[in-house]
């Protein structure tokens, strides 16, 4: 890809830039608007590059929301997404040793924190949902995924973000439970 030297950048994601697919550019276009985003030739090197970022955010909770961002567009990608994925690699740059890190010292609080997009997909309109979970000070674990349906208000939104994350609270204080680790209660939940 010929990055060793490209110069790295502070988001994964230019937050001004909307993502669309082919077929929602052939329907844009059917209505008198131009684009000129045109289809990747090697759809396979996307695939490639898209799929190798996928195994990364398994230690890299910040790259999670571009990421799954961009999967959504591995059938038939355009040069867009390219230009998309290739600065996610560039933002890779700026931390390279960054990782997850787990201290020494014991813990018993769970701390949570959740967001959510209001319907920026430009194509379906939904929200997209993400929360992360920290055990102390140790990330343990996250989530971006699209919402299922389509939220009417920030408001619902939120609360469908809100509501995947006391799931996961609450699966993970069953496990925590199970293993005979002690979790303060009430978890923190930061929306």
């Amino acid at each position: 890809m010929g990055l060793s030297g490209a110069k790295p950048v502070s988001t994964p994601l230019d937050p001004n830039l909307k993502l669309t697919s082919i077929e929602y550019d052939t329907h844009v276009q059917g209505s008198g608007t131009t684009i000129s985003d045109r289809p990747l030739k090697d759809v396979g090197r996307y695939q490639r590059l898209v799929g190798r970022l996928l195994y990364l955010t398994m230690t890299r909770v910040d790259i999670s929301f571009a990421v799954q961002t961009l999967s959504q567009f591995m059938h038939a990608p355009k040069e867009s997404h390219m230009e998309a994925a290739l600065r996610v690699v560039k933002y890779i740059k700026t931390a390279p040793g960054l990782g997850l890190f787990m201290p020494a010292q014991s813990s018993e609080l769970l701390t949570v924190y959740c967001d959510s997009d209001w319907g920026t997909c430009v194509q379906t309109r939904k929200s997209v949902t993400g929360y992360l979970v920290k055990f102390g000070d140790a990330l343990i674990t996250w989530k971006s995924k699209k919402q299922e349906t389509v939220a009417r208000s920030s408001a619902e939104a939120e609360f469908r973000s809100m509501a995947s994350a006391v799931a996961e609270i609450t699966w993970l204080i069953g496990v925590y439970k199970e293993l005979g680790v002690t979790i303060k209660q009430p978890v923190d939940l930061f929306l």
